[in-house]
């Protein structure tokens, strides 16, 4: 297994091997904007961000931050061993449908109450998401769903092997 060996972050720059783990939970004053189908279908200058060993940040933004009807309950479940269980959302912009692209706490364990409710999307399934209007480049891999930035540097967990970080 290769180990990892993490950038030096520049000035203004963030190291994911410099978050802890267990994750910290911490409110961001950042613009998100989430967009489908051509359409901002999520925006707010209020959200939280997971800081997690080894991964970009996960941003998670206040429930009403999403236009009416964007949000359909889908099913199935995954469990976080911080967050506890996740329920899941298809997101939804005219006829444009992103399956299981956005994911919620209904009731997160102790040290995550305030992100009860509030939801996260995977950036590779929508069209675009942005911090600050910079687009956000997705998390590698298919399962995580943290945000790239060039506010953080890796190597982040998801990369071919990277499997037993």
């Amino acid at each position: 297994m290769r180990q990892p060996v993490p950038a030096r972050p520049g000035p203004g720059q963030e190291s994911v091997w410099d978050y802890p783990r267990p994750p910290h939970l911490e409110t961001s004053a950042e613009r998100i904007e989430v967009e489908l189908g051509g359409w901002v279908i999520a925006a707010s200058s209020h959200s939280w961000r997971v800081l997690e060993t080894s991964h970009p940040p996960t941003y998670y933004l206040p429930r009403d931050a999403f236009e009416p009807g964007v949000l359909r309950e889908t099913g199935g479940a995954t469990w976080c061993e911080w967050k506890g269980a996740a329920s899941y959302f298809d997101l939804v912009a005219g006829d444009r449908v992103a399956p299981r692209a956005a994911w919620t706490y209904l009731s997160p364990t102790p040290g995550f109450e305030p992100l009860a409710g509030a939801v996260a999307v995977m950036p590779g399934l929508v069209d675009r998401c942005s911090v600050d209007g910079e687009t956000v480049l997705p998390q590698p891999g298919s399962f995580y769903g943290g945000w790239v930035t060039s506010r953080v540097v890796g190597p982040f967990k998801g990369e071919p092997g990277t499997s037993g970080w």
